[in-house]
């Protein structure tokens, strides 16, 4: 494999599992120096976007917060990351940003005044990581709200998701903004059209006040590996995040791709992203080293928090020599359908593989051509375009930049962009700024 790979790095705005030791830099999450240093970083780096997921949720057991997650950073505390966008757009000029945010938080006009403004600020470097949420049980309990069946979820998220690319795409004609100022005219509002949506979930009527930015619609991102979440993906993602065993992915991958291409879209109109970690030292001795290290800080209660937080499954209530015992529930089935089938692992194992790997799959482990060598049999054993990468044990990513990096350059399998760009042109070289023809959101356009 000698094809540059896609390359994007993974933060949530909060603090990463191995926090406590000295080195790791993610106790200043909530200041911008950390934010905008790892933006630079990134973009001297060549890779492709930085990417900050977000919830409201948090870890409950027996509905109420568990404590271990409070005291151990489990998934637990959480910042804004919309807020740390601007300025991470003002420190860079080709780095693409990628921010999370749920349609179960935000109102679809509110969300898409926001990610238009963030793709005008940041000339197109702008994508949106659709959700409908992880932590519902939480999440819903914040918002005093009822928690509503995980299939009613991407309902209402397709929904949401077609009326935010109406407002981007159906109220603003090409050629309607004019900034003519000796006539006077700012936009021609022939060319300025109300949109009319009634959708089963939401509806709306009026005219969406923000010009049309660069990319229009935000390149579109999405995670969910559930059949209903490969469903929702095949139609509308661009970029999809996967994190399970190998041959599960790769199962993903064909099965999202077909679906994709029943849909009338082209068989390669999604980059598919595998999140790795990387454990990489100068020799091998050393990164195993680190691993254990890094390991160490992880126990089995934790990995129990963390299984109940995506799945709203208590593992410390079953029986550990068994497989689950247990597979009903409405808050997140991906690491539910990932332990289930056949050769099912049992509780115990689940528990092991959590405290381990916690929701990615095993780490790129040794030295910087080990981990490489490994990266590259990943991608062709599965089909992916790239890696997601998950922060190392700094938090910052040192390793990766300062070890991997350079080997993947070495090899071609890295390169920055000649020029600053859109995401969406970035991703998707041969295309454009704007969604493709084969894109459900591309027949909104108006005028077109």
């Amino acid at each position: 494999m000698t094809a540059p790979l896609t390359f994007g790095m993974f933060q949530t705005m909060g603090l990463s599992g191995s926090w406590r030791l000295p080195d790791n830099t993610t106790p200043g999450f909530l200041t911008l120096d950390y934010w905008t240093t790892l933006a630079k970083r990134s973009e001297e780096a060549g890779v492709d976007f930085l990417f900050i997921a977000d919830d409201f949720g948090y870890p409950l057991i027996d509905g109420e917060v568990s404590p271990t997650a409070v005291e151990h950073a489990l998934l637990f505390p959480r910042g804004d990351p919309s807020m740390v966008m601007s300025a991470m757009a003002a420190a860079t000029e080709k780095l693409g940003l990628v921010v999370t945010m749920s349609t179960s938080a935000d109102r679809p006009p509110a969300l898409a005044r926001r990610m238009a403004t963030l793709d005008h600020v940041t000339n197109g470097r702008i994508g949106w990581n659709v959700v409908t949420g992880a932590g519902q049980n939480a999440s819903a309990r914040l918002f005093g709200e009822p928690m509503k069946a995980h299939d009613d979820r991407y309902a209402a998220a397709e929904d949401y998701l077609k009326l935010a690319m109406t407002l981007w795409e159906g109220s603003w004609e090409d050629g309607a903004l004019k900034v003519d100022r000796a006539a006077g005219v700012y936009a021609d509002a022939a060319m300025v059209h109300e949109i009319h949506y009634d959708g089963t979930h939401f509806r709306s009527d009026g005219v969406f006040t923000v010009p049309p930015s660069p990319q229009r619609t935000p390149l579109l991102f999405q995670a969910g590996a559930s059949t209903k979440g490969r469903d929702v993906a095949a139609r509308y993602a661009e970029a999809v995040f996967l994190a399970a065993e190998p041959d599960a992915v790769r199962e993903q991958i064909a099965d999202i791709r077909a679906r994709a291409v029943a849909a009338g879209r082209e068989p390669d109109a999604i980059k598919f992203l595998i999140a790795g970690t990387y454990v990489v030292a100068p020799t091998h001795d050393e990164a195993l080293a680190l691993r254990e290290t890094v390991t160490a800080f992880v126990t089995t209660a934790d990995a129990a928090v963390q299984y109940a937080f995506f799945t709203g499954l208590d593992l410390t209530k079953m029986d550990p020599s068994k497989p689950l015992q247990s597979t009903a529930s409405e808050q997140g089935r991906t690491n539910i359908e990932r332990f289930t089938g056949e050769d099912a692992p049992t509780v115990g194992e689940i528990l092991e593989e959590f405290r381990v790997n916690g929701v990615m799959s095993r780490p790129f482990l040794g030295t910087p051509a080990e981990a490489v060598d490994q990266t590259v049999a990943l991608m062709e054993h599965t089909g992916a375009d790239g890696v997601l990468v998950q922060p190392g044990p700094t938090g910052d990513s040192a390793s990766f930049f300062e070890l991997v990096v350079p080997e993947l350059k070495r090899r071609g399998l890295m390169e920055g962009p000649a020029q600053a760009t859109t995401l969406r042109e970035r991703l998707f070289p041969a295309g454009s700024a704007h969604l493709p023809p084969s894109h459900p959101g591309h027949a909104l356009r108006v005028g077109r």
